[in-house]
């Protein structure tokens, strides 16, 4: 009898309350959001103000790519095609690869400027060859296709992601195109594993640091701006599960990187469904105040089968 009262009493201790783990968010609330899917089967692991508006820095190239894969796949451009570097996309701001106007660059090296360098002044040359001569034009294309994609709360003004009050996204939004291009495009999904490429006889070197770092992650894009801080979509893809994690709004790259990994081990986690999550925030001290709790969603993305 007293044995049986111990396993009660110890049964009664583990399911009481399931278990808290608290997570570090390097970023200030206003900015944060963040969603981790499960790309096969479109099931939201984590999500944090995952439909706030949110600026896409260059996370906007990822839609810009899109673009050119399509073009690719029609065959209105080839690899070998010379996109022209117009006075308009030369003046761009750094990041960039410095063309001088009139100058081109060949559709397959443009590809990896956009996804190793986040080159700016590639990117709006690729908008105003696509938008036939407009990037405003292109702009409203790249609305246009977000829509049909179910992209329902981003709206796009240039083809490169600097900052402009209109151009915003959600984190949701960009789990979706990151899916997207994956399922859409898989011939072409290779470039975003890459971190540097050589052109005109020099290394460039990327920006992601997550390629390399965490076994599994082949891609996808980074992006900064200062009113968006720093943000990511990376995609894991190992051992049987696939990943799509999206961060937006850390004060480093460092930070968010770190970040990406720990909800990547977090969502691998065999118990991590049944945890409450408590985050805090940049600045918060582990003592203060309760901090909202973060339920496990349920909810699917467009096109992709609810579990």
């Amino acid at each position: 009898m007293a044995a049986l009262v111990l396993l009660l009493l110890i049964a009664g201790c583990t399911t009481a309350a399931p278990p808290e783990t608290v997570l570090a968010v390097p970023a200030q609330p206003q900015k944060y959001a963040a969603i981790v899917v499960d790309a096969s089967t479109g099931k939201t692991l984590f999500e944090v103000n995952s439909t706030a508006q949110r600026y896409p820095a260059s996370l906007t190239k990822m839609m810009t790519l899109y673009m050119l894969f399509e073009a690719l796949e029609s065959g209105r451009v080839s690899k070998e095609t010379q996109i022209p570097v117009s006075n308009h996309a030369a003046a761009q701001p750094p990041t960039k690869l410095r063309f001088r106007r009139g100058e081109t660059i060949d559709v397959d090296s443009a590809i990896r400027a956009m996804v190793v360098k986040s080159a700016n002044d590639v990117a709006v040359a690729v908008g105003e060859y696509l938008g036939g001569g407009s990037e405003e034009q292109f702009a409203a294309m790249m609305t246009a296709k977000a829509r049909q994609l179910g992209m329902t709360s981003t709206h796009f003004r240039n083809a490169c992601g600097l900052p402009d009050d209109g151009q915003v996204t959600t984190a949701r939004d960009m789990a979706v195109l990151g899916i997207a291009l994956q399922r859409r495009f898989p011939q072409h999904f290779h470039y975003f594993s890459e971190s540097d490429f050589m052109f005109r006889g020099r290394l460039v070197r990327g920006h992601n640091d997550m390629l390399g770092r965490v076994r599994g992650v082949d891609g996808i894009k980074t992006g900064y701006i200062r009113a968006s801080g720093y943000n990511i979509v990376t995609s894991y893809n190992a051992d049987g599960r696939h990943l799509i994690v999206v961060v937006m709004g850390a004060q480093s790259a460092r930070q968010r990187n770190d970040h990406v990994e720990a909800l990547i081990q977090r969502s691998l986690a065999p118990m991590s469904a049944d945890a409450q999550t408590r985050l805090m925030y940049a600045g918060q001290q582990p003592a203060g105040s309760a901090l909202p709790g973060v339920p496990a969603p349920s909810s699917s993305l467009p096109g992709l089968p609810a579990q």
